[in-house]
């Protein structure tokens, strides 16, 4: 009884830090707003806010009760998409908000080539998504 007691304290505690971190690091990053200013669809921001606390919601029911769909791979694709976009939009707001790449640059005085970095970190990226999704992820 105590173990079952001890366990479901640490759990709660586990997910009460991580869920702090992560709305931290969304509004430090002001992930949701800079991307409804980017893409210029500011009537649309409700609906940004509620993807992704629906998101959420569905990761941790889906990780909680671990439920077979018996989808075929093609369909499990699609939330496979939204996935990579969301953490490729948290990579890059990280990115724009340390401005690694431009101090790397200028480091480097390589300041003329960044949108070379740019470019050899999008492929990059796509290369090895690729590599681990075709090979290793069967």
């Amino acid at each position: 009884m105590i173990g079952k007691l001890l366990l479901v304290i640490v759990g709660l505690s586990g997910g009460l830090i991580v869920g702090s971190g992560t709305v931290a690091l969304l509004t430090v990053l002001d992930l949701i707003p800079r991307l409804v200013q980017i893409t210029k669809s500011n009537r649309y921001i409700i609906y940004f806010q509620w993807s992704v606390v629906l998101g959420t919601l569905f990761a941790t029911l889906f990780d909680f009760f671990s439920p077979m769909l018996g989808l075929q791979p093609v369909w499990l694709s699609i939330p496979g998409f939204f996935m990579g976009l969301f953490v490729g939009l948290l990579a890059a707001a990280l990115t724009e908000v340390l401005n690694v790449i431009p101090i790397l640059a200028k480091r480097m005085h390589m300041y003329e080539y960044l949108y070379l970095f740019i470019i050899a970190m999008a492929f990059g990226k796509i290369a090895g998504s690729l590599f681990h999704w075709l090979f290793f992820a069967k």
